[in-house]
């Protein structure tokens, strides 16, 4: 919710026409010292089963990579299933690469 009401630490964009959106990117905002400045994370990219594989997911990230571009967001990050081989080839379309010697790790608090 407080994605929804404006937080700075994220954001939320549509995906598809305003009056029926078919999915979303849920991003949430950082700082990296390693990459000189603020960085994003895409945290949630989701299209209704029934339209995948139209174009819609990759044409999406890659606006929202222009966008962040042209304003101070200095990398773009996410997380995939190592299994899922169709997200891990979409990100690769879009330009994402592993990063060699690094595991992205989690500890819940």
């Amino acid at each position: 919710m407080p994605l929804l009401q404006g937080s700075p630490h994220g954001a939320i964009w549509l995906i598809g026409p305003r009056r029926a959106p078919v999915g979303y990117i849920v991003v949430s905002f950082g700082w990296s010292v390693e990459y000189g400045g603020m960085d994003a994370i895409v945290d949630e990219l989701y299209v209704r089963p029934a339209v995948r594989g139209r174009g819609m997911a990759g044409e999406a990230i890659n606006a929202l990579g222009q966008a962040l571009k042209q304003s101070t967001i200095k990398a773009l990050h996410l997380e995939v299933d190592n299994s899922n081989e169709g997200a891990l080839r979409l990100y690769q379309r879009c330009g994402f690469k592993a990063r060699n010697g690094y595991m992205y790790m989690t500890r819940k608090l």
